[in-house]
């Protein structure tokens, strides 16, 4: 998995080990942006889901209600080989009944709760997830190492690369959305979305690994744009000294680059290094106005304060952490383990399966 993206612990050996030996194994817990409102039009409804997609759920749901797909709203997609809590939105103002005949259409999930919000739960409408991962039949000495690991991470925490979930099966998406900027490719709106951002990604992933390898990944550098944990905020790095105990504290963040023709460049050093990715591909930034791709920032690193493993029984470990939306867990547990333990199956999800 992501074999040639460089890793931040190179000097303790990675162990081999089996995700999702049962859906029991990969559980995932999606942190709501907000609260419903407890008015309005819609109804959300949290449920529990075990060997559903998101999409399949939203399909059954739309067709209990008699409308669209897209107008039941939900804020990312979650894996079918998983246990995955998440929250979906009905446009219709009646709980119960919301409840009621949701879970006739599906019987094998569990709901929490239906109440009333104002609007429609959007993509992204999410702080992040929770997740608990089992990995199974992991060598004697696994439990050590893999907390020395650990130790590590929670202080500078892990790259936040994209997962290869986001490139598609084939791992082709990249190559079909750079052909999209030079006028080729499908004419549907949603997959030229879809490969577009796969081609950034990929660019993304690039910055980041080269960051990693240069040693920029521990510290600022002059021109960074970076962002401010708590509020989001953003601003350009003048001077790193100056921010250095703010980012070893995990309380700012540098940011890199999602290229498009409206994307917040940096400077500096920073902005050389984005600079460099572009002109490799003999782009610029107007090259993706052909896509109406505006660009912007991402995170570079997953800070990983809470990141928790157990043993359970003798071959087993259990790795619990929290990631922002748009984390890859995968992008964590490629600190620990060995590539082949990794393989992402077909039908895992984008949004940080």
């Amino acid at each position: 998995m992501m074999p040639d993206l460089p890793r931040v612990v190179t000097d303790i050996p990675r162990f081999s080990g089996r995700l999702r030996a049962a859906p029991e194994d990969f559980v995932v817990e999606e942190i709501p942006a907000y609260e419903p409102a407890g008015e309005g039009d819609h109804t959300f409804l949290r449920l529990t889901k075990r060997g559903l997609t998101s999409a399949a759920v939203r399909e059954r749901l739309a067709q209990a209600f008699g409308v669209p797909p897209e107008v039941i709203g939900m804020a990312g997609f979650k894996d079918r080989h998983a246990v995955t809590t998440q929250t979906f939105s009905v446009p219709h103002p009646d709980p119960e009944f919301v409840r009621v005949k949701a879970q006739a259409a599906l019987p094998e999930v569990t709901i929490h709760w239906a109440r009333r919000h104002r609007h429609k739960l959007r993509t992204g409408h999410l702080r992040g997830n929770r997740f608990r991962i089992v990995v199974r039949a992991v060598p004697p000495d696994a439990l050590p190492r893999a907390q020395a690991i650990a130790a590590r991470l929670r202080q500078v925490g892990a790259p936040n690369y994209y997962g290869p979930q986001r490139f598609g099966r084939l791992g082709d998406n990249p190559a079909r959305g750079r052909a999209l900027l030079e006028g080729r490719g499908p004419r549907k709106k949603w997959l030229r979305n879809l490969l577009v951002s796969a081609y950034q990604a990929e660019l993304f992933n690039r910055y980041l690994a080269r960051r990693v390898a240069q040693g920029a990944f521990t510290r600022l550098l002059p021109g960074d744009i970076a962002q401010k944990a708590a509020t989001g905020g953003m601003f350009v790095v003048e001077d790193p000294e100056a921010e250095a105990e703010r980012y070893a504290r995990g309380e700012i963040h540098f940011t890199g680059p999602i290229f498009g023709y409206k994307m917040w460049r940096a400077e500096g050093a920073a902005g050389a290094l984005e600079q460099a990715i572009l002109d490799e591909e003999g782009l610029s930034p107007d090259a993706f106005r052909r896509v109406r791709a505006k660009g912007t920032r991402r995170v570079g690193r997953l800070w990983l304060d809470d990141l928790q493993i157990q043993a359970l029984g003798p071959d087993a470990l259990v790795f619990t952490f929290s990631l922002p939306k748009g984390g890859f867990a995968t992008a964590v547990l490629r600190e620990f383990l060995v590539e082949d333990a990794i393989a992402p199956r077909p039908e895992a999800a984008a949004s940080g399966a």
